[in-house]
């Protein structure tokens, strides 16, 4: 479905629901709107809308269905697959979710709060802690990213082996149609087995299948007892023998196992200000192991103790620090979250988000490394990510005094070798990024046909029009 044309009338219209300072039609003001975040995808549009309100969503899209204009869903548009930014040449309209950031309710005894989609995670953490509780989901980009987004990606971030993604940290969702209803399934209930489970279709599905205007999320009490430790290792087959000691003696209370090359670590500390290595020590690898308790400070501080002394002695372990307090567990959580961004200032970087079943790690990272160091001698490979659910974040720095834009131009090249492997392994080649358009032909290609004509019939089941944030996930029809 194009869109050849949006007609000044229709533009009129449209702006006439959000208010003329709500619709962007100036070049200068819609350019944010229009580039993803690394870059790689820049779209068109005549028109930004910027409701703010539910209703506002509504009649914008019952307007977009009648008049079959396309509709693409932008929340904090800091995305890695360019599933919020629109197609070139299309006449995509943008809509913007940041007007809508209201946090519209705190229950700290049922654990919940309910949000505006367009709420900034950072805002609804704080919002939880005001309350002395913890929402768990955590990002590079908690600063600017929305919570729709989040849940329109099935974000999982660094706490994800305690806490879960987003489908787990939702309850309820409300959702705006592409026909313009409104299906309010704000419910608090953990649980809840009448009928099909709607919530988790539009979870993940990128706004195709319509637009999150709010969600019912979960709440933890805060813990008491917080301890974060570095430790160098020889190799990534140790770092998977720690997290099985790890988990074994720390059980729930382990909340983060993060898996760092040598060379991120030199990243990080060369580029982004304030980030230092924390050890006087080289290793070739690190982990960063995080230990939340309910109980006590001191239950932390013993479990973590008694890891580190136990595998120091054994060997696993060549070296570790322990935060001394939030400042400095802060800042190794930084280091952590600025690995992809500080590989910016070394050029090209060719980026693959995959997991693979955690006992495989070793092995697929050893079969990627050759293969990909085959095919472009000099590579730097920059591997780091959450080892506890096996999402590992493939990155390949191009060689140092290669040129970027001939690096880059492989980039397809390299998704192939890498996702390649990740198949053979059983994996994902999107664990928690999303597909978006960088990947969507290619999950054409590694999902069984029955599995995407599943997709293409729910797609149209709800989105007869084909409306919204086509040619994103799936690619749309006629």
């Amino acid at each position: 479905m194009t869109n050849t044309a949006l007609s000044s009338d229709l533009m009129a219209r449209f702006a006439a629901i959000v208010g003329e300072n709500n619709a962007l039609t100036d070049t200068r003001d819609i350019a944010p709107y229009l580039v993803e975040s690394r870059g790689l995808y820049k779209g068109t549009s005549p028109l930004v809308l910027r409701p703010g309100s539910v209703e506002e969503v509504s009649a914008i899209l019952k307007m977009a269905t009648a008049t079959s204009t396309p509709i693409v869903p932008q929340g904090g548009n800091t995305g890695h697959v360019a599933g919020g930014i629109p197609r070139t040449g299309e006449n995509d309209v943008v809509l913007s979710l940041e007007r809508l950031n209201r946090i519209r309710d705190i229950d700290p005894v049922g654990n919940v709060i309910v949000a505006d989609a367009g709420c900034i995670l950072a805002d609804i953490q704080k919002a939880a802690e005001a309350h002395n509780r913890l929402f768990p989901l955590s990002l590079g980009s908690e600063g600017s990213c929305r919570i729709g987004g989040n849940l329109s990606t099935n974000a999982g971030g660094t706490a994800v082996l305690a806490y879960g993604n987003m489908r787990q940290l939702c309850l309820g969702l409300e959702v705006v149609l592409p026909t313009g209803e409104v299906w309010d399934g704000l419910r608090r209930l953990k649980k809840d087995n009448t009928g099909y489970d709607l919530r988790d279709l539009f979870i993940g599905a990128e706004g195709t299948l319509g637009i999150i205007t709010g969600a019912v999320l979960k709440l933890f009490p805060r813990p008491l007892g917080h301890q974060v430790a570095f430790a160098g290792l020889k190799s990534v087959a140790d770092a998977l023998t720690l997290i099985d000691k790890a988990s074994s003696l720390c059980g729930p209370a382990l909340t983060g196992f993060e898996l760092m090359p040598r060379l991120g670590v030199e990243f990080t500390a060369r580029h982004i200000p304030g980030v230092r290595d924390p050890m006087d020590t080289v290793h070739a690898w690190y982990a960063l192991i995080d230990v939340s308790t309910s109980d006590s400070a001191e239950s932390a501080e013993r479990m973590m103790q008694a890891l580190l002394e136990t595998e120091l002695e054994s060997g696993l372990i060549e070296n570790a620090v322990v935060a001394a307090n939030e400042a400095q567990r802060k800042s190794l959580w930084h280091m952590r979250e600025s690995m992809s961004p500080a590989q910016k200032p070394e050029g090209g970087s060719i980026k693959h988000d995959v997991s693979v079943p955690v006992s495989s790690i070793p092995a697929f990272m050893a079969e990627a490394d050759a293969a990909v160091l085959k095919a472009i001698p000099g590579a730097r490979i920059c591997s780091f990510g959450h080892m506890g659910d096996g999402n590992i974040h493939y990155n390949i720095s191009q060689p140092i005094g290669a040129d970027k834009d001939a690096f880059i131009a492989r980039w397809r090249e390299m998704n192939a070798i890498v996702h390649g492997i990740v198949l053979r392994y059983n994996g994902s080649i999107s664990a928690e990024h999303g597909i978006g358009q960088l990947k969507r032909d290619e999950l054409a290609e590694v999902r069984a046909p029955i599995e995407i004509d599943l997709m293409q019939r729910i797609k149209h089941a709800f989105d007869p029009a084909g409306i919204m944030n086509p040619d994103k996930v799936l690619k749309a029809r006629g």
